[in-house]
């Protein structure tokens, strides 16, 4: 039994956590926040509810495998899960809306038609047959394995030329996607909203971004009863449950260093924590600057994503009950100077004082580093929302905005990590999960296989592989 020091208490370090205590380790958990999740929290004021992180989950069965290898208790019964229908609405610059469905290829085809116009539903499904091709490329490897030392199958374009023989066009960047082969600008902007959600502009993401529309309208969009907060709950509780220690309110200084192998951690303050293993799920933390060796190996520790990006919530309280006919989730597409913003609608009696209220988010994908008016973005924001919610500024009781100082405030950087991908020679490929120090390891959104609620999970289920089974782990069954 070894004595393991996770940094961190996001869904993916708890997640390893989980899993290295089950196998039998001694595992405790410093967290430098007051609370567990990282970046998926959630805002409470007079009866109102709001996860201020992820509001919908994907790939679902990551979650299900954490559950299933660390208990008896299955995920459905430690947290209610639905699946979201329709998937999403979407309001189009010109005013076009669409309702797509959940997880089905046919209706999705089929409302598209019906919404913009014959045909463009045949293009968007040619779209995704060449999408599921890049899929089934780089599923296992970029996924399910953990990062191998030779990343230079990883760079190459996965997604397929657009014709075979000498007419053969290689794509290589999403906005190439677009243009050629959905052509309807409001498909493109359709296309580019699954990337510029995660922080990918649709001009430097590679071709291969074409996996995170797939896998959304494949696996279908799952949203948890008391929102996303109550999953970190649930996974929290495991933790518990597999005799998991959380000392809260602990910032690491940095990990220390014995005969060439990761020893422990200093906190803050100059208590040292002696352990036998470390793995951090902390982002860019301070304690492996300046020091190469504390590095993911394989990579610079700032790898991941070119440009840095976060995320602006606005939390608002509303009076008036939720209208029938409204829909979970509604993305309103950038028209002119507005932004492109989703709007989240749970009917969840949990998230509202009571039925003649209502809570909602509204979420854009900022880049981060320049000095912002986040007042003025807001009013942008709501000025969107308002395609989504009738009568919104007549209903809004109050509302609170989240930058990404709130995120910086909570996980320690303010940008929010995107998930791998393959293409454009590696440079969207996050941090390996082993260090270049021997009994380092890393889990969470900024280590392989990258950021959201499924990625981090399976970071998780990696970091702990390697530990559990050594150099000779191939990756998850």
């Amino acid at each position: 039994m070894a004595r393991i020091v996770v940094i961190g208490a996001g869904l993916g370090a708890m997640a390893a956590a989980a899993r290295l205590a089950v196998a039998g380790h001694r595992v405790t958990v410093y967290e430098r926040s007051g609370t567990y999740g990282g970046a998926v929290r959630r805002l409470e004021r007079d009866g109102f509810g709001f996860d201020t992180g992820p509001g919908l989950l994907h790939l679902p069965a990551v979650y299900r495998d954490l559950f299933v290898k660390t208990g008896r208790q299955p995920l459905e019964e430690c947290v209610t899960l639905t699946q979201v229908d329709p998937a999403s609405r979407h309001v189009f610059a010109d005013g076009t809306r669409v309702d797509l469905p959940n997880a089905s290829r046919a209706g999705t085809v089929a409302a598209l038609d019906a919404a913009l116009g014959a045909g463009t539903g045949e293009r968007w499904g040619d779209f995704m047959v060449r999408a599921r091709e890049a899929w089934d490329r780089t599923r296992r490897p970029l996924l399910e394995e953990p990062r191998p030392a030779d990343v230079s199958p990883l760079g190459r374009e996965p997604y397929p030329a657009l014709k075979a023989g000498l007419l053969r066009r290689p794509t290589t960047t999403l906005a190439q996607v677009g243009a050629r082969e959905l052509r309807d600008p409001r498909l493109v902007a359709l296309l580019d909203s699954y990337a510029w959600s995660y922080g990918f502009p649709s001009s430097g993401a590679p071709a291969a971004a074409a996996v995170l529309p797939y896998m959304e309208q494949t696996f279908g969009s799952w949203y948890v009863a008391g929102g996303i907060r109550a999953l970190a709950d649930a996974v929290y509780e495991r933790c518990r449950q597999r005799r998991v220690e959380f000392v809260f309110d602990a910032s690491v200084d940095r990990v220390l260093e014995k005969d060439g192998r990761a020893c422990g951690i200093e906190l803050e303050g100059g208590e040292v924590v002696e352990a036998d293993l470390v793995v951090s799920g902390a982002p860019v933390p301070s304690h492996h600057e300046g020091d190469r060796r504390l590095a993911p190996r394989g990579t610079e520790l700032h790898a991941g994503r070119p440009d840095g990006t976060g995320r602006v919530t606005v939390c608002l309280a509303l009076r008036g009950a939720r209208e029938a006919d409204a829909v979970h989730r509604t993305v309103v597409h950038a028209s002119g100077d507005l932004p492109t913003v989703t709007v989240l609608r749970p009917d969840d009696p949990a998230l509202r004082p009571d039925d003649a209220h209502e809570s909602a988010t509204v979420t854009t994908t900022v880049r981060t580093g320049g000095a912002e008016d986040w007042k003025a973005v807001a009013e942008e924001m709501l000025t969107q929302a308002e395609a989504a919610v009738p009568g919104l500024r007549e209903r809004q009781l109050w509302q609170e905005v989240r930058t990404p100082e709130d995120t910086r405030e909570e996980t320690g950087v303010p940008e929010v990590p995107g998930p791998a991908l393959a293409g454009a020679d590696g440079r969207f490929l996050p941090s390996a999960g082993v260090s270049l120090l021997p009994g380092l390891f890393f889990a969470g959104g900024w280590a392989h296989p990258g950021g959201g609620l499924a990625h981090a999970g399976m970071s998780g289920a990696l970091a702990a592989g390697l530990i559990v089974e050594g150099a000779d782990f191939r990756g998850s069954q």
